[in-house]
């Protein structure tokens, strides 16, 4: 089964209801990138009338994640992932539709590359850049993850 947009969008309504439930939506994927969008709503805010760090934090791991579980499938190997470390900075109160952007798709090509061979566990560090409306940059992680080829 290929990893689309759709699929990962019901993926999260199924398995990550928070995600879903505050707004997160994954809006683009490919090799290379993925973007995802969340806008500030009651659901999600914090007391300072902002997006909640969290939700901002679900929004980010998301855009690395679907693109390290859209590498893992087309490697056609069993293969674990899981975040073994993040590191958020904030920059500008996020308010309205705020997008996060991880452009770091070849970092993925070579862990899994060097898992298969080895099959030994690799940990990459990918970032994610939260964008508001008015392009100002309003928080930047970092995700550690870690993919680790399955014993049979």
């Amino acid at each position: 089964m290929e990893v689309t947009v759709k699929r990962m969008n019901q993926f999260l309504m199924f398995k990550l209801p928070s995600a879903f439930i505050c707004g997160v939506k994954l809006k683009e994927l490919n090799s290379e990138k993925a973007m995802v969008s969340v806008k500030h709503r009651w659901i999600n805010q914090n007391p300072f009338n902002s997006m909640y760090f969290a939700v901002q934090s679900m929004a980010a791991e998301l855009s690395t994640g679907a693109i390290v579980i859209k590498k893992i499938k087309e490697s056609n190997k069993n293969i674990s992932m899981l975040v073994t470390n993040h590191q958020g900075s904030f920059t500008k109160k996020a308010v309205g539709l705020i997008k996060f952007t991880c452009k770091d798709g070849i970092l993925i090509d070579e862990a899994l590359k060097r898992t298969i061979e080895s099959g030994e566990g690799q940990k990459i560090t990918m970032k994610s850049v939260g964008i508001d409306e008015n392009g100002d940059q309003v928080s930047e992680y970092q995700f550690e993850w870690s993919v680790k080829l399955k014993s049979k």
